[in-house]
């Protein structure tokens, strides 16, 4: 077992004598399993140790950057703002930039801004542009680690992407629909904020995919560009409610989920089954009311967990785990819902 430490301090971790630690880390022979097992793990204490060591008392200046409705924001800088006493002995601190819309440049403006001031890394949610793409690029220039939050840009020089397997997320709502309707006649009706946010173009292919194995006759029906706010999402939903009168379920991949419904509710017309995304304050209130039937969620306290770890691991104060896993996708009801959750109180 490959380790820098001296024999006499993995003998001092483990309670043993050099003499016997020294056979066993040259394969001699005459020792107990159990003994090799306390001097493994007396290896495993130390490189433990050492992390510690060298990240405690460090800050971490961290720069979160995001285009995103308010809700999910507000989500993320909970979640993070949770996160952070199981990131001590390091100390991070964040500057939050968050937008709900607009142009590109604006995006860019900020990216562009960190580059220049500096940062010890950025958690990045943005559209998959080739201008966000380059602004991405300049920031790792400068020795700026960038890591993808929820939705990615992989031809980027982003060092890591955070989040579940948008087309795998999906393909699940397209099971959990069908599942539902069954036999029953009807379109659906699928909500993304934007198209340039390439998590919810994924979470729309594997969608389109599944559905067309299992119903290809069912339609499916677009409301797209809203950017996930309510005003704009209701008047797009009910233009859609009006032309097609057989839309009977509804699958969500960008949010304004209340306003969907109120369009529903205006013109008269029923929802049989609602999937979206993500355990904000709206879904977890429309959830409990029954009137969403599942929410794909994803623990955000992990994900903006592991991204800051990664920036960490970046600056070397943490040993290389190998590659990011997706993130795991939840399946709410509101029969399961996360004790956390179920405890809180409804807001408003």
């Amino acid at each position: 077992m490959r380790h820098p430490y001296p024999i006499r301090e993995i003998a001092r971790q483990a309670g043993l004598s050099t003499a016997t630690v020294d056979r066993v880390l040259n394969h001699r022979g005459n020792v107990r399993e159990s003994t090799i097992r306390e001097v493994h793990q007396a290896i495993e204490d130390l490189d433990r140790q050492r992390t510690q060591v060298r990240i405690g008392g460090r800050t971490f200046m961290i720069d979160i950057v995001m285009q995103a409705p308010e809700r999910f924001s507000t989500a993320v800088r909970e979640a993070l703002e949770a996160e952070l006493p199981s990131l001590h002995p390091a100390v991070v601190r964040s500057r939050f930039h968050f937008r709900e819309t607009g142009p590109p440049a604006e995006l860019i403006g900020i990216l562009d801004k960190t580059a220049k001031r500096g940062s010890q890394g950025v958690i990045l949610k943005a559209p998959d542009l080739p201008e966000i793409t380059a602004a991405v690029g300049r920031l790792v220039a400068v020795g700026i680690p960038v890591v993808t939050l929820v939705t990615d840009l992989p031809y980027s020089a982003r060092l890591a992407y955070v989040g579940i397997d948008n087309r795998a997320a999906g393909a699940t709502a397209a099971y959990l629909l069908q599942q539902w309707l069954g036999e029953r006649p009807g379109n659906v009706l699928t909500t993304v904020s934007r198209g340039s946010f390439r998590g919810e173009e994924e979470r729309d292919t594997g969608f389109r995919s599944a559905m067309r194995l299992a119903r290809p006759q069912r339609s499916l029906v677009e409301v797209t560009d809203s950017d996930g706010l309510d005003a704009t999402q209701r008047e797009l939903v009910l233009e859609a409610l009006e032309r097609d009168k057989d839309i009977v379920a509804v699958y969500s991949m960008g949010g304004g989920n209340l306003a969907t419904l109120d369009a529903f509710a205006t013109l008269g017309r029923s929802c049989a089954v609602f999937v979206a995304h993500d355990l904000d304050q709206d879904n977890t209130r429309l959830l409990r009311e029954r009137r969403l039937s599942a929410v794909l969620h994803h623990d955000l306290g992990q994900d903006v967990r592991r991204a800051c770890q990664t920036i960490m691991r970046a600056d070397k104060a943490l040993p290389d785990d190998g590659p990011t896993l997706p993130s795991a996708i939840q399946i709410v009801t509101p029969f399961n819902l996360p004790p956390h959750v179920s405890a809180a109180p409804l807001p408003g």
